[in-house]
């Protein structure tokens, strides 16, 4: 978590804290990219675009909010367009194609109260059922590394195994939730395209 000291000079423009902060997140964004993302240079592209975003709304950061967060919903909302375009771009959608219960779920979506849940929740709900499907070490070596941040050498010695094997469980897992959210997230970017 970034201190107040960076926040503020973050703010005033300093660029050696601005060199800090992406120093800091570069990992944990690109991780969070390729959940979306197909190919690398198109998650390196996005947080390129995040940190000139950064630079640019430097002015209107709050000090005594988090400026992870921010930045984590900025590159979660260029993760959806660039997925939108994409899929605009390559698809022949047609309402017509629907299934009846899209159809339905579209139909709700002209009339979406704040009660319902929200693109950010259902991506949410569908990243922790894909990472429950993974199987069982698979997933406690994804959530001790990526999600809890610890060091891989420590969880491999944790839990008996090679640093290796470390690596090929969250490669393994990384694949298998992409392919997963992919599959079930661009059912929402359907359904959703053309509202926004």
């Amino acid at each position: 978590m970034l201190d107040y000291q960076t926040k503020l000079n973050l703010k005033s423009g300093n660029p050696k804290a601005y060199r800090e902060v992406f120093r800091l997140l570069y990992p944990r964004l690109k991780s969070y990219c390729m959940l979306f993302m197909e190919k690398e240079s198109e998650a390196e592209d996005i947080i390129q675009e995040v940190f000139i975003t950064l630079w640019e709304k430097r002015r209107f950061i709050k000090t005594d909010q988090s400026v992870e967060s921010w930045i984590f919903v900025i590159t979660r909302n260029r993760c959806i367009n660039r997925l939108k375009r994409i899929r605009l771009e390559h698809s022949d959608f047609k309402v017509e194609n629907l299934k009846v219960n899209q159809l339905q779920y579209l139909y709700q979506l002209d009339f979406i109260n704040r009660e319902e849940e929200s693109l950010e929740e259902m991506l949410g709900a569908s990243l922790n059922r894909a990472i429950e499907s993974l199987p069982k070490k698979m997933k406690k070596v994804l959530i001790a590394c990526k999600i809890e941040g610890r060091k891989q050498k420590e969880v491999a010695r944790e839990m008996g195994i090679s640093l290796k094997m470390v690596e090929k469980y969250i490669a393994a897992a990384k694949k298998q939730l992409h392919k997963k959210l992919f599959k079930e997230y661009t059912k929402i970017i359907y359904l959703t395209s053309s509202f926004f």
